[in-house]
């Protein structure tokens, strides 16, 4: 499995999160008090960009309509039985990797 490097870790404060490229598809990567967490970017609800939303703990939010995930492993909060793709990653010095 390769890496791909995303971003400084600096790049994503702790408690947020942005939208990354590996190999060219839409990532979201979560900083939860300094351990990086990657998952789809895209709500499976109605394809809102979840790297966008905001980060409550573990929990992203879709910004679109408020669909809550685990971003440590996918899991929708509301309802357990759906899931989102994640990713692995690890930190190198200041830069974040994710799998792609």
């Amino acid at each position: 499995m390769a890496f791909v490097k995303v971003c400084k870790q600096s790049d994503i404060p702790a408690g947020t999160g942005k939208t990354v490229s590996v190999n060219g598809k839409p990532v979201a990567l979560f900083n939860v008090e300094g351990t990086f967490h990657a998952i789809d970017d895209t709500c499976i609800h109605r394809g809102g960009p979840l790297g966008e939303g905001e980060l409550d703990g573990k929990i992203a939010i879709c910004p679109w309509h408020g669909w809550r995930w685990d971003v440590t492993n996918g899991v929708n909060q509301l309802n357990p039985a759906i899931s989102i793709k994640t990713y692995e990653v690890k930190v190198e010095g200041d830069d974040v990797l994710v799998a792609g």
